[in-house]
């Protein structure tokens, strides 16, 4: 008997959240792009265009964020009622380029998108930007009616869409898109072998391997003009659907996309929830952003891993561990204020983070000792920084590849992130 009471609460509250989603929204995309500007200390929004897709990939229940991740949050009130009915939290390359020494000499714009469920009724759009003290602050709004003649229909990049594994409804799934640069047209097969081994790979790992069920990716199927990608310190140019190129940033292994508008014209073609674009190369690199994209080589032999670790950044908001790294960026984190990625802390409130997975015996800080090696710990290093921030392992793949594991707090956040987008 208690147990038919509790289907029947669990019913009436799906139907509940579900008649939320419908009040609101129809099933398919609102796709707002603007212009994101700035210095290393300033920054400005410009309005672009405004599209509707055809899918909507996200989840039918979960509309608020619950999490506060990311350098950049949208929220969308209904214009009447001045209630708050969705809201998602991301990042950009306009954040990382923030904190490299060319954003103190020059002034860089970069093309930005937020994606939201296409409304039903005029909406008002609002996007913040987290400042150094890591509070959210208002810096773009905008009324949108989903009336508007201006609102553009049409999809500017169609291409067929292969299904690498389904195994939910859309709505109750991780819905990943895989994207192809510089495959050329001789080279679809292949991309799709990497498609496949993109899947195999995500899911040998753990937590993944136990939470298959709860994915689906899907693959679009655009070529490339020239196969490759950019390499500019080799004077290696190509004509690629999305021009990624290493040495994002003058980092070498940072491998990425300032052509933000034709990632989202190629996503558009399948419903989905997070990007992830598939290079076709051997050199070793790649990138990942929260609620952005990812990005990583298809044909070195650390694929796999690279795949998870780029991952774990655009999907569960993790940050890297490792700290003995050179990098482009510089004071990336305030070290006086706990940082939002659940996988580092610099113990200014750490009860927030993961210390209820610390044995009662762990010490706080943790030390880099043979007894502690394989545990969760709070060890100092991580975040591109040797002193002041910490990390919950000794080893991790957001750390290293030589473990080829998760650390405890790591899987925590993947696993409430799944449940997030499938439950």
């Amino acid at each position: 008997m208690k147990k038919i009471a509790l289907n029947i609460l669990f019913i009436l509250f799906y139907c509940s959240v579900f008649a939320q989603f419908e009040e609101h929204f129809e099933n398919r995309t609102l796709r707002l792009d603007y212009v994101h500007a700035g210095t290393h200390n300033r920054e400005w929004y410009a309005f672009d265009e405004l599209l509707w897709e055809p899918y909507w990939g996200g989840s039918l229940s979960k509309l608020i964020d619950t999490f506060s991740f990311g350098a950049y949050r949208v929220e969308v009130y209904d214009t009447s009622s001045k209630s708050l009915i969705y809201s998602r939290g991301y990042g950009s390359l306009f954040s990382e380029w923030q904190t490299t020494a060319e954003a103190r000499l020059i002034m860089k714009s970069f093309n930005e998108s937020v994606v939201v469920p296409f409304p039903k009724k005029p909406i008002t759009i609002v996007l913040l930007s987290r400042n150094r003290e890591g509070v959210f602050n208002k810096q773009f709004e905008m009324i949108v009616d989903p009336a508007s003649y201006f609102i553009q229909p049409n999809q500017r990049h169609k291409y067929p869409v292969t299904d690498i594994e389904i195994n939910a409804s859309s709505h109750q799934a991780v819905d990943i898109v895989l994207l192809p640069d510089g495959y050329s047209a001789g080279e679809m097969e292949k991309f799709l072998a990497d498609c496949q081994s993109f899947a195999t790979g995500l899911f040998d790992f753990h937590p993944y391997d136990s939470l298959r069920r709860k994915f689906n990716v899907r693959a679009v199927m655009a070529p490339s003009f020239d196969s490759g990608v950019d390499v500019p310190a080799d004077s290696i140019w190509k004509n690629t659907i999305l021009s990624s190129s290493f040495y994002t940033f003058d980092s070498e292994r940072y491998c990425m996309t300032e052509d933000h508008k034709s990632v989202r014209d190629l996503a558009a073609n399948a419903p989905y929830d997070q990007i992830y674009i598939l290079s076709n190369t051997t050199k070793y690199g790649g990138g990942g952003i929260f609620n952005f994209y990812s990005l990583s080589s298809s044909s070195n032999r650390y694929s796999a891993a690279i795949i998870v670790h780029e991952f774990g950044h655009s999907f569960a908001g993790l940050g890297d561990e490792y700290f003995d790294s050179s990098t482009s960026y510089n004071d990336f984190y305030n070290l006086r204020i706990e940082p939002w990625e659940p996988n580092l802390t610099t113990l200014v409130s750490f009860d927030s983070k993961w210390r209820h997975l610390l044995a009662d015996d762990t010490p706080v800080p943790t030390p880099s000792t043979a007894a502690f090696i394989g545990k969760t710990g709070v060890f100092e290093g991580g975040g591109y920084v040797a002193q002041g921030m910490y990390r919950p392992a000794f080893d991790c793949l957001m750390h290293t590849f030589r473990g080829n594991r998760f650390c405890g707090a790591c899987e925590e956040a993947i696993r409430k992130m799944v449940d997030f987008y499938a439950e």
